[in-house]
């Protein structure tokens, strides 16, 4: 006995030392081989728990701790099963076993945090922390607030909640980055691309004190950090710029599956349909293991929407089908699966199912109808049904009233020739806003717009009240009250008589307006000339001294060559000659016969009156105007001739060449 207590004695010595070298190899085989002389030694094993946890040995701890339950119970373990638990990413288990613990230590406490920020309770675990960084002070505490503000940063994000200021230093790039992540979240794009580049400098400056670390880790460190810029530069449309960061995160390769997955997926984003290879390559990416624990519901969401888009822009038609499905399954409420499944009905030109598509998940989903609605009418326009499109619109609840709403309407029906709807939605808007905004800008100027309508298309009478309205709002509208005039002047004569007492005087309404000035501006269609003035000779004469007026002759009009008096003129003259009745058009398919066509030796049909010797002697022709008299009409005057050119310098004619091979015929 005396041997067998002084060996476990040394195993427990060995055990203590390699703890505290942190050598849990060795100290593993030595708790083993005191559980090998007593397996119910409750000390050693709680002992072995810890060592396979320092080891990453998580199931096997979980195993012990779930074989030995009797021994080592939940306020003895507890801790440590539900760290294993938490590290295997059985998250809800974790939950349940910290809740059944008794006593709140300050690392069951740590991990209760960690626990509700992976299942997404933000609130919780900003109040944990918030007690640990109250109640606690040791050398985590600089941890504990950057967890705080990974708190404040994704309930910024996810959330859209405005957070408090807590006062948080930045003194460490993890809180410089954690705070730039909650501008982000507020819109603050600028603030926070400053705050992520002063977190690269943190960084950097951090990390350059340690000799270990080479230029490629410390890139590796900031991959976050670049990946986060490269989203602010997308959203800020920097599309260029955001896609080079992108790239060169992913040439990096961190280690980190979920900063993998993110930047995969933003590049796809941004590719959208075109470089549809590059972005089949990206989908690996988003696939890998792992990927679920390290992201958000919503990121995951997003990543299998972008995975459904691009199964539709690669034409995979039953891969988007089954993808959307799915993605509607888990969401049902959600319309983006719907939008993306009625998208790939209209690529293959099937409008009918998806507008019913729409209907259904519209009346299933009344909370999330707008937006369907919206798509709807899309629908109906590309098919040209206007006033079913109108009708859809104006059943949105939420837009119905919106300026920009009511312009698209008035728009539509106007087209379709239907000014009684169209007024009719002016009526219901100017009510609308008449009861919730009386007087507002938006509510005066659809009053305007009304009024302007109703006169721009001839229904003055229904204008008048409009225009009272408004004129009652601004009695010093004159524009307006001349409307109001011009209305009531066809309903109640005596009534314009009377609002036009309220017209300004002439002098009043004087504009000091230059009239030389407007006249001589540019596009002027008159201008009128200044007279110019006259010394000397050009002065004018006295009076009885001016000068008489000389008439100006009217030119006769220049008649043809070959006008004669005696004969009645063409009535068709002006007319084309393709369009006088008495046009045969040209003669088609009969070519002059000419000199010279046809195979050597042949003779033509036109030869023989070419051929003076057998025509008849005929009468010479008339002289022409200053020829000779008696002289033939074939001879050239005088200097008209040409001198005949000498023998050196007479030039051949050049030869044609003949058509065909080299045999000539």
């Amino acid at each position: 006995m005396a041997g067998g207590a002084g060996s476990l004695a040394a195993l427990w010595t060995e055990v203590n030392r390699c703890g505290q070298n942190g050598d849990f190899g060795r100290a593993l085989k030595a708790v083993n081989k005191i559980l090998h002389e007593n397996k119910d030694d409750v000390t050693a094993l709680h002992c072995k728990i810890v060592c396979l946890i320092q080891n990453g040995g998580f199931k096997e701890a979980l195993n012990v701790i779930n074989t030995h339950t009797k021994s080592l119970t939940s306020d003895m373990v507890g801790f440590e099963k539900a760290y294993c638990e938490y590290r295997l990413n059985r998250v809800d288990s974790a939950l349940k076993t910290i809740e059944g613990i008794s006593e709140q230590t300050d690392k069951l406490k740590e991990l209760y945090g960690q626990v509700l920020y992976r299942l997404e309770r933000y609130d919780e675990c900003e109040a944990v922390y918030k007690d640990l960084i109250r109640n606690s002070q040791d050398e985590y505490e600089e941890e504990r607030k950057t967890n705080l503000a990974a708190v404040l940063a994704a309930r910024s994000t996810w959330e859209n909640a405005t957070a408090e200021d807590m006062g948080l230093p930045e003194s460490t790039y993890e809180l410089c980055y954690n705070a730039a992540c909650s501008l982000i979240g507020r819109g603050q794009l600028s603030q926070a691309l400053k705050k992520l580049q002063e977190a690269e400098e943190l960084c950097r400056m951090s990390l350059a004190e340690d000799s270990d670390m080479t230029e490629e880790d410390i890139n590796a460190e900031l991959a976050v950090i670049h990946s986060q810029m490269a989203y602010i530069m997308q959203l800020q449309g920097r599309t260029e710029d955001a896609l080079q960061l992108y790239n060169q995160v992913i040439k990096l390769k961190p280690s980190d599956v979920g900063l993998l997955a993110v930047t995969a997926n933003n590049i796809i984003t941004i590719n959208k349909d075109q470089n549809v290879f590059d972005s089949k390559k990206k989908v690996k990416l988003m696939n890998a293991d792992g990927v679920e624990y390290k992201l958000a519901k919503k990121q995951l969401q997003a990543i299998e929407f972008n995975k459904a888009l691009l199964a539709m822009y690669t034409n995979q038609a039953d891969q988007c089908r089954k993808l959307s499905s799915t993605l509607q399954s888990q969401n049902p409420g959600h319309p983006r699966p719907v939008l993306i499944q009625v998208a790939q009905l209209c690529r293959e030109k099937q409008h009918s199912k998806a507008i019913e598509l729409l209907q259904r998940f519209s009346e299933e989903h009344p909370e999330s109808a707008s937006g369907i609605k919206l798509t709807m009418a899309q629908l109906y326009l590309i098919q040209g049904h206007v006033t079913k499109a109108g009708d859809i619109l104006r059943s949105i609840e939420d837009y119905k009233h919106k300026q920009g709403m009511v312009s698209a309407l008035v728009t539509m029906y106007t087209h379709e020739e239907d000014l009684d709807s169209a007024i009719d939605v002016f009526s219901q808007a100017i009510q609308y806003y008449q009861s919730e905004q009386p007087g507002s800008t938006t509510h005066l100027s659809l009053v305007r717009e009304a009024a302007d309508f109703k006169l721009r298309y001839g229904r003055k009478k229904e204008a008048i009240s409009d225009l009272e309205q408004l004129w009652k709002q601004n009695t010093k509208d004159v524009h307006t009250l001349a409307q109001l005039i011009s209305a009531y002047s066809l309903v109640d004569q005596d009534k314009a008589k009377a609002l036009s007492k309220h017209l300004p005087s002439p002098d009043t309404m004087s504009f000091n307006i230059d009239i030389d000035e407007l006249e001589n501006s540019h596009g002027a269609t008159y201008v009128r000339k200044k007279a110019a003035k006259v010394t000397g000779e050009n002065a004018p004469k006295e009076q009885g001294q001016g000068e008489i007026k000389k008439k100006k002759k009217k030119k006769k009009g220049k008649l043809p060559k070959n006008y004669d008096p005696k004969s009645t003129p063409d009535p068709e003259r002006w007319l084309p000659m393709r369009e006088r009745s008495y046009y045969r058009g040209r003669r088609k398919g009969k070519k002059k016969e000419q000199v010279g066509r046809g195979t050597q030796g042949a003779m033509s049909g036109a030869t023989a009156e070419l051929d003076a010797s057998k025509t008849a002697s005929s009468p010479p022709t008339s002289p022409r105007p200053g020829s000779g008299t008696g002289s033939a009409s074939n001879v050239v005057p005088p200097r008209q001739q040409k001198p005949a050119a000498s023998g050196a310098t007479r030039k051949k004619a050049p030869q044609k060449k003949k058509k065909g091979g080299k045999g000539g015929w």
